[in-house]
């Protein structure tokens, strides 16, 4: 009688809404991969032309005046970015503008061929979404399919971006609420992943290669794990309260930067204008561009990206900070583009800098703060530990795993995404974000 009551009719309805959702998200997928193509073509454009012309990053001042305006009168809502995607899930109704594709599609690219400091994610997630709400109305879907395509959606932007299928499903499921995942979209969202993953290498672009180098054998985590060398783990520990609080530095600065912005210039036309002119500032004190853009290709030998901080040398003791400040005031004052790939440069300078400090690889230090940064600024642990074991194998997993939900945990309940519901169990009965700090974190 058990086996009967299992397949109730209510088990059929869910499975037929799963399999609808699960086929819709085929067409959506092929559509954001293809579009997060174009994208990436058109980025790397960008960033190379700016390379080879250095005297475009005096016009970034201008470029955000452009950009400003743009979303003004064209953007409607659209300048609520990853923000609206997530409360359109969560409180379906309000809609995503179709204009908000082209609109930060070319808002990132002009923001990167003029010397900002940003990211991809932020823009393959918004063309997702937006896409995917085109699809919800084709279809006709109702308010809980198209938070589910919503959800796909973001799945395909993020595994298309970055190659990591797996992990956009896991991130489209984790990142909307924090301390609760809706796994009735794991079918959808995987299916998505996957598909706009192969329709981005289908149009011959090819993601970014990482390798973690280790200078001196590590024992075999479960053979020889004692005595394994029970030092390593406590400085991936402590490394890890550090990346934690990175994150919490990020998240605090990017609203902070926007709302003292916003408090004390009037005239708002002027406050890109002023972040571009801080940017160019910047950039001559320190005397080289490093921290401009992505931080993924090196403009000359010896520059400082991500990749450079897998090995020993490959980054300064404050390029993290340098970084920080940099996509802070690009972000904060109205720049676009999105924030993963800065943290991403964020915590592997970090890690390379802290491996120096406590004497541990570098490539595999570099990796922890890579994903761990990620996890605490977006509240995504799981999404993350699986994105360091698709980017960079499983054998250092349970390193993974340990470096995320320490960050995650050192991170506080704030994050990037403001519309993120805050959905977590206090077992202490405390708060852990302070009064003076609820402001960027409890929205």
């Amino acid at each position: 009688m058990a086996i009967f009551k299992f397949f109730s009719p209510s088990f059929f309805i869910t499975l037929k809404r799963l399999l609808r959702c699960s086929l819709i998200a085929v067409p959506v997928a092929i559509a954001i991969g293809s579009a997060v193509a174009l994208f990436m073509w058109m980025l790397n454009w960008a960033i190379h032309y700016r390379f080879t012309h250095p005297w475009l990053l005096y016009f970034l001042p201008l470029i955000g005046v452009v950009i400003y305006y743009a979303y003004k009168y064209w953007g409607a809502t659209a300048d609520k970015g990853n923000n609206l995607i997530m409360d359109e899930i969560h409180r379906p109704g309000g809609g995503v503008p179709k204009r908000m594709t082209p609109l930060i599609l070319i808002a990132t690219v002009i923001t990167h061929l003029f010397g900002g400091s940003a990211g991809r994610e932020g823009t393959a997630v918004q063309m997702g979404g937006s896409l995917a709400h085109v699809f919800t109305r084709w279809f006709k879907l109702d308010a809980s399919e198209t938070a589910v395509i919503l959800t796909a959606g973001i799945a395909a932007g993020f595994g298309a971006v970055f190659g990591t299928p797996l992990t956009g499903a896991l991130f489209a499921m984790e990142v909307l609420t924090l301390g609760r995942i809706q796994y009735n979209a794991w079918l959808p969202c995987l299916v998505a992943g996957i598909v706009a993953d192969l329709t981005f290498t289908t149009w011959g672009l090819h993601h970014t290669a990482y390798h973690i180098t280790i200078e001196k054998a590590i024992p075999h985590l479960y053979r020889d794990y004692f005595p394994f060398e029970g030092l390593l783990f406590v400085k991936v520990i402590i490394a890890s309260v550090a990346f934690g609080m990175a994150s919490w530095l990020f998240a605090i600065s990017v609203h902070g930067v926007k709302d003292a912005f916003n408090k004390f210039i009037a005239p708002k036309w002027a406050i890109p204008a002023l972040g571009g002119v801080i940017i160019i500032a910047l950039t001559f004190i320190i005397g080289k561009p490093d921290y401009l853009s992505l931080g993924v290709d090196a403009e000359y030998p010896g520059a400082i990206t991500i990749q450079s901080a897998f090995n020993p040398g490959g980054a300064h003791t404050w390029s993290w900070l340098w970084k920080t400040i940099y996509t802070t005031i690009t972000l904060g004052t109205g720049f676009k583009g999105g924030e993963v790939t800065p943290l991403f440069y964020i915590g592997a300078t970090l890690g390379n800098t802290l491996s120096v400090l406590m004497d541990a690889p570098v490539g595999l230090f570099a990796a922890l703060g890579f994903i761990a940064v990620f996890a605490g600024a977006t509240n995504t642990p799981l999404a993350c530990t699986l994105m360091g074991i698709e980017l960079f194998g499983g054998e250092y997993a349970l390193f993974f795993a340990v470096a995320c939900f320490t960050a995650y945990f050192f991170s506080g309940h704030g994050g990037i995404y403001a519309s993120q519901q805050k959905n977590t169990v206090d077992f202490t009965g405390q708060r852990y974000v302070s009064r003076k700090l609820k402001r960027y974190f409890i929205r």
